[in-house]
Protein backbone atom coordinates (compact mmCIF):
# COMPACT_ATOMS: atom_id res chain seq x y z
CA UNK A 1 0.00 0.00 0.00
CA UNK A 2 1.51 3.32 -1.06
CA UNK A 3 1.45 6.59 0.87
CA UNK A 4 -1.64 7.95 -0.90
CA UNK A 5 -3.61 4.77 -0.18
CA UNK A 6 -2.56 4.84 3.49
CA UNK A 7 -3.48 8.51 3.76
CA UNK A 8 -6.89 7.88 2.20
CA UNK A 9 -7.53 4.93 4.52
CA UNK A 10 -6.58 7.01 7.56
CA UNK A 11 -8.94 9.79 6.49
CA UNK A 12 -11.77 7.29 5.94
CA UNK A 13 -11.23 5.81 9.41
CA UNK A 14 -11.17 9.29 10.95
CA UNK A 15 -14.38 10.22 9.16
CA UNK A 16 -16.14 7.07 10.40
CA UNK A 17 -14.92 7.69 13.95
CA UNK A 18 -16.14 11.28 13.74
CA UNK A 19 -19.61 10.07 12.77
CA UNK A 20 -19.74 8.17 16.09
CA UNK A 21 -18.48 11.09 18.18
CA UNK A 22 -21.90 12.69 18.61
CA UNK A 23 -23.28 9.61 20.34
CA UNK A 24 -20.12 9.16 22.42
CA UNK A 25 -20.23 12.79 23.55
CA UNK A 26 -23.92 12.58 24.48
CA UNK A 27 -23.31 9.44 26.50
CA UNK A 28 -20.31 10.90 28.29
CA UNK A 29 -22.42 13.92 29.22
CA UNK A 30 -25.19 11.69 30.59
CA UNK A 31 -22.70 9.64 32.58
CA UNK A 32 -21.20 12.82 34.03
CA UNK A 33 -24.60 14.08 35.14
CA UNK A 34 -25.50 10.73 36.65
CA UNK A 35 -22.33 10.84 38.73
CA UNK A 36 -22.93 14.47 39.70
CA UNK A 37 -26.40 13.83 41.07
CA UNK A 38 -25.54 10.44 42.53
CA UNK A 39 -23.03 12.11 44.84
CA UNK A 40 -25.94 13.56 46.76
CA UNK A 41 -28.08 10.41 46.67
CA UNK A 42 -28.09 7.87 49.46
CA UNK A 43 -28.68 4.94 47.10
CA UNK A 44 -26.10 4.19 44.40
CA UNK A 45 -27.44 3.82 40.87
CA UNK A 46 -28.00 0.27 39.69
CA UNK A 47 -25.36 -1.05 37.26
CA UNK A 48 -26.26 -0.58 33.62
CA UNK A 49 -25.05 -2.06 30.35
CA UNK A 50 -21.33 -2.18 29.72
CA UNK A 51 -20.41 0.80 27.53
CA UNK A 52 -18.78 -1.33 24.84
CA UNK A 53 -21.84 -3.57 24.60
CA UNK A 54 -24.18 -0.57 24.50
CA UNK A 55 -22.32 1.23 21.71
CA UNK A 56 -21.77 -1.96 19.71
CA UNK A 57 -25.46 -2.82 19.83
CA UNK A 58 -26.61 0.75 19.25
CA UNK A 59 -24.52 1.14 16.10
CA UNK A 60 -25.64 -2.30 14.88
CA UNK A 61 -29.30 -1.42 15.43
CA UNK A 62 -28.85 1.97 13.78
CA UNK A 63 -27.42 0.19 10.74
CA UNK A 64 -30.60 -1.91 10.67
CA UNK A 65 -32.69 1.26 10.94
CA UNK A 66 -31.00 2.52 7.77
CA UNK A 67 -31.95 -0.73 6.03
CA UNK A 68 -35.52 -0.32 7.31
CA UNK A 69 -35.58 3.28 6.06
CA UNK A 70 -34.52 2.14 2.58
CA UNK A 71 -37.25 -0.52 2.61
CA UNK A 72 -39.91 1.96 3.71
CA UNK A 73 -38.87 4.43 1.04
CA UNK A 74 -38.59 1.83 -1.72
CA UNK A 75 -41.98 0.27 -0.98
CA UNK A 76 -43.76 3.57 -0.21
CA UNK A 77 -44.77 2.38 3.25
CA UNK A 78 -46.35 4.79 5.74
CA UNK A 79 -45.14 4.41 9.32
CA UNK A 80 -46.27 6.23 12.47
CA UNK A 81 -44.49 5.65 15.78
CA UNK A 82 -45.94 7.22 18.93
CA UNK A 83 -43.71 7.90 21.93
CA UNK A 84 -45.58 8.53 25.18
CA UNK A 85 -44.57 8.48 28.83
CA UNK A 86 -44.10 10.66 31.87
CA UNK A 87 -41.94 13.77 31.79
CA UNK A 88 -38.24 12.76 31.75
CA UNK A 89 -39.10 9.14 30.84
CA UNK A 90 -36.50 9.13 28.06
CA UNK A 91 -38.70 9.55 24.99
CA UNK A 92 -36.53 12.28 23.51
CA UNK A 93 -33.32 10.32 24.00
CA UNK A 94 -34.80 7.26 22.31
CA UNK A 95 -36.15 9.33 19.41
CA UNK A 96 -32.74 10.94 18.97
CA UNK A 97 -31.08 7.53 18.66
CA UNK A 98 -33.69 6.37 16.14
CA UNK A 99 -33.26 9.40 13.88
CA UNK A 100 -29.50 9.90 14.36
CA UNK A 101 -28.40 8.06 11.19
CA UNK A 102 -31.57 8.44 9.13
CA UNK A 103 -32.50 10.77 6.30
CA UNK A 104 -34.64 13.61 7.74
CA UNK A 105 -36.55 13.68 4.45
CA UNK A 106 -37.69 10.12 5.16
CA UNK A 107 -37.88 10.03 8.96
CA UNK A 108 -39.17 13.15 10.71
CA UNK A 109 -40.17 14.03 14.26
CA UNK A 110 -43.44 15.77 15.19
CA UNK A 111 -43.53 17.51 18.58
CA UNK A 112 -46.51 19.86 18.60
CA UNK A 113 -46.78 22.78 21.02
CA UNK A 114 -49.89 23.52 23.08
CA UNK A 115 -52.93 23.97 20.81
CA UNK A 116 -53.90 27.44 19.67
CA UNK A 117 -57.34 28.90 20.32
CA UNK A 118 -58.37 27.91 16.81
CA UNK A 119 -57.09 24.35 17.27
CA UNK A 120 -58.91 24.01 20.58
CA UNK A 121 -62.17 24.57 18.71
CA UNK A 122 -61.42 22.09 15.92
CA UNK A 123 -62.14 18.38 15.77
CA UNK A 124 -59.62 17.08 18.31
CA UNK A 125 -57.59 14.95 15.89
CA UNK A 126 -57.50 17.62 13.19
CA UNK A 127 -54.20 19.20 14.23
CA UNK A 128 -52.44 15.83 14.00
CA UNK A 129 -53.74 14.74 10.59
CA UNK A 130 -51.53 17.09 8.48
CA UNK A 131 -48.44 15.51 10.05
CA UNK A 132 -49.30 11.94 9.08
CA UNK A 133 -46.90 10.31 6.59
CA UNK A 134 -47.24 9.91 2.87
CA UNK A 135 -45.82 6.87 1.10
CA UNK A 136 -42.15 6.36 1.90
CA UNK A 137 -42.15 8.26 5.20
CA UNK A 138 -41.65 7.46 8.88
CA UNK A 139 -43.16 9.92 11.36
CA UNK A 140 -42.22 9.83 15.04
CA UNK A 141 -44.67 11.59 17.36
CA UNK A 142 -42.94 12.93 20.48
CA UNK A 143 -46.24 12.96 22.35
CA UNK A 144 -49.40 12.66 20.32
CA UNK A 145 -53.18 12.76 20.46
CA UNK A 146 -52.80 10.90 23.76
CA UNK A 147 -52.16 14.26 25.40
CA UNK A 148 -55.89 14.30 26.02
CA UNK A 149 -55.71 11.10 28.06
CA UNK A 150 -52.73 12.37 30.04
CA UNK A 151 -51.83 15.98 30.73
CA UNK A 152 -55.15 17.44 29.55
CA UNK A 153 -57.07 15.07 31.79
CA UNK A 154 -54.88 15.48 34.87
CA UNK A 155 -54.49 19.25 34.60
CA UNK A 156 -58.14 19.89 33.78
CA UNK A 157 -57.54 21.18 30.23
CA UNK A 158 -60.47 19.14 28.92
CA UNK A 159 -63.93 18.33 30.23
CA UNK A 160 -65.11 14.89 31.27
CA UNK A 161 -67.35 14.78 28.20
CA UNK A 162 -64.40 15.63 25.93
CA UNK A 163 -62.34 12.91 27.58
CA UNK A 164 -65.05 10.30 27.11
CA UNK A 165 -65.49 11.33 23.49
CA UNK A 166 -61.74 10.89 23.00
CA UNK A 167 -61.86 7.37 24.39
CA UNK A 168 -64.81 6.54 22.11
CA UNK A 169 -63.13 8.05 19.06
CA UNK A 170 -59.47 7.06 19.32
CA UNK A 171 -59.92 3.31 18.59
CA UNK A 172 -61.95 4.20 15.49
CA UNK A 173 -59.47 6.88 14.44
CA UNK A 174 -56.52 4.52 14.77
CA UNK A 175 -58.41 1.71 13.05
CA UNK A 176 -59.02 4.08 10.15
CA UNK A 177 -55.31 4.89 9.99
CA UNK A 178 -54.37 1.22 9.93
CA UNK A 179 -56.99 0.42 7.28
CA UNK A 180 -55.54 3.21 5.13
CA UNK A 181 -52.21 1.37 5.13
CA UNK A 182 -50.39 3.14 7.95
CA UNK A 183 -48.17 0.99 10.16
CA UNK A 184 -48.97 2.29 13.67
CA UNK A 185 -46.66 1.53 16.60
CA UNK A 186 -47.32 2.93 20.10
CA UNK A 187 -44.75 3.04 22.91
CA UNK A 188 -45.22 3.95 26.56
CA UNK A 189 -41.91 4.65 28.37
CA UNK A 190 -42.29 3.52 31.97
CA UNK A 191 -40.18 4.83 34.86
CA UNK A 192 -40.53 4.78 38.63
CA UNK A 193 -41.33 7.66 40.95
CA UNK A 194 -37.77 7.56 42.28
CA UNK A 195 -36.25 7.61 38.79
CA UNK A 196 -38.27 10.62 37.72
CA UNK A 197 -37.15 12.49 40.83
CA UNK A 198 -33.55 11.58 40.04
CA UNK A 199 -33.80 12.82 36.46
CA UNK A 200 -35.45 16.07 37.46
CA UNK A 201 -32.57 16.67 39.88
CA UNK A 202 -30.16 16.03 37.02
CA UNK A 203 -31.83 18.79 35.03
CA UNK A 204 -31.85 21.16 37.98
CA UNK A 205 -28.09 20.67 38.46
CA UNK A 206 -27.18 21.05 34.79
CA UNK A 207 -27.48 24.56 33.30
CA UNK A 208 -27.42 23.05 29.80
CA UNK A 209 -30.60 21.08 30.54
CA UNK A 210 -32.54 23.39 32.79
CA UNK A 211 -34.52 24.55 29.77
CA UNK A 212 -36.15 21.11 29.79
CA UNK A 213 -37.81 21.89 33.11
CA UNK A 214 -41.17 23.58 32.71
CA UNK A 215 -43.87 24.56 35.23
CA UNK A 216 -45.83 21.58 33.89
CA UNK A 217 -42.93 19.28 34.83
CA UNK A 218 -43.09 20.55 38.38
CA UNK A 219 -46.84 19.95 38.43
CA UNK A 220 -46.32 16.41 37.18
CA UNK A 221 -44.33 15.63 40.33
CA UNK A 222 -47.21 16.82 42.49
CA UNK A 223 -49.72 14.78 40.49
CA UNK A 224 -47.72 11.55 40.19
CA UNK A 225 -50.60 9.35 41.36
CA UNK A 226 -53.12 11.17 39.17
CA UNK A 227 -50.90 10.54 36.14
CA UNK A 228 -50.59 6.90 37.16
CA UNK A 229 -54.36 6.46 37.27
CA UNK A 230 -54.70 8.27 33.94
CA UNK A 231 -52.04 6.07 32.34
CA UNK A 232 -53.65 2.87 33.60
CA UNK A 233 -57.04 3.95 32.27
CA UNK A 234 -55.54 5.00 28.93
CA UNK A 235 -53.72 1.71 28.38
CA UNK A 236 -56.81 -0.30 29.34
CA UNK A 237 -59.15 1.61 27.02
CA UNK A 238 -56.92 2.18 23.99
CA UNK A 239 -54.94 -1.07 23.76
CA UNK A 240 -56.57 -2.73 20.74
CA UNK A 241 -55.74 -5.55 18.35
CA UNK A 242 -55.13 -3.15 15.48
CA UNK A 243 -53.21 -0.57 17.56
CA UNK A 244 -51.66 -2.21 20.63
CA UNK A 245 -49.47 -0.50 23.20
CA UNK A 246 -45.94 -1.67 23.92
CA UNK A 247 -44.46 -0.70 27.29
CA UNK A 248 -40.73 0.06 27.41
CA UNK A 249 -39.08 -0.43 30.79
CA UNK A 250 -37.17 2.86 30.81
CA UNK A 251 -35.47 3.19 34.22
CA UNK A 252 -32.25 2.16 32.48
CA UNK A 253 -31.96 4.57 29.55
CA UNK A 254 -29.42 2.53 27.60
CA UNK A 255 -31.44 -0.67 27.77
CA UNK A 256 -34.65 1.23 26.97
CA UNK A 257 -33.18 2.68 23.78
CA UNK A 258 -31.85 -0.65 22.56
CA UNK A 259 -35.02 -2.54 23.45
CA UNK A 260 -37.23 0.05 21.79
CA UNK A 261 -35.24 0.11 18.55
CA UNK A 262 -35.01 -3.69 18.42
CA UNK A 263 -38.77 -3.94 18.93
CA UNK A 264 -39.49 -1.31 16.29
CA UNK A 265 -37.33 -3.15 13.75
CA UNK A 266 -39.33 -6.32 14.43
CA UNK A 267 -42.65 -4.63 13.59
CA UNK A 268 -41.92 -4.26 9.87
CA UNK A 269 -40.50 -7.17 7.86
CA UNK A 270 -37.77 -5.72 5.66
CA UNK A 271 -34.89 -6.85 3.50
CA UNK A 272 -32.11 -5.15 1.60
CA UNK A 273 -33.11 -2.90 -1.24
CA UNK A 274 -31.11 -3.43 -4.39
CA UNK A 275 -29.33 -0.23 -5.33
CA UNK A 276 -27.56 0.73 -8.51
CA UNK A 277 -23.80 1.05 -8.21
CA UNK A 278 -22.69 4.61 -7.57
CA UNK A 279 -19.69 5.98 -9.38
CA UNK A 280 -18.24 9.39 -8.64
CA UNK A 281 -18.01 11.29 -11.94
CA UNK A 282 -14.85 13.06 -12.96
CA UNK A 283 -14.82 16.77 -12.23
CA UNK A 284 -15.11 18.95 -15.30
CA UNK A 285 -12.26 21.45 -15.58
CA UNK A 286 -12.24 24.57 -17.74
CA UNK A 287 -9.00 26.12 -18.89
CA UNK A 288 -10.46 29.62 -18.74
CA UNK A 289 -11.54 29.35 -15.08
CA UNK A 290 -9.37 30.69 -12.27
CA UNK A 291 -10.60 30.47 -8.72
CA UNK A 292 -10.81 33.88 -7.09
CA UNK A 293 -9.42 34.38 -3.56
CA UNK A 294 -11.94 34.80 -0.73
CA UNK A 295 -11.59 38.16 1.04
CA UNK A 296 -10.01 37.69 4.45
CA UNK A 297 -12.80 39.58 6.25
CA UNK A 298 -15.32 36.93 5.20
CA UNK A 299 -13.63 34.13 7.15
CA UNK A 300 -14.83 33.09 10.59
CA UNK A 301 -12.05 33.71 13.13
CA UNK A 302 -10.19 30.48 13.85
CA UNK A 303 -10.43 30.54 17.63
CA UNK A 304 -9.72 26.80 17.77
Amino acid sequence: MNYDDQNSLSRIKAEIADSFDEELEMQREEDRLDELVAEGMSEPAEPTLDRKIYFRELFRLQHELVRLQDWVQHNKLKVVVIFEGRDSAGKGGAIKRVTQRLNPRVCRVVALPAPTERERNQWYFQRYVPHLPTGGEIVLFDRSWYNRAGVERVMGFCTQDELEEFFRSVPEFEHMLVRSGIVLVKYWFSITDEEQEFRFKMRIHDPLKQWKLSPMDMESRIHWEDYTRAKEDMLARTHTDHAPWSVVQAVDKKKARLNCIAHLLAQIPYTDVRKSEIELPERVRHADYTRKPVPAELFVPEVY
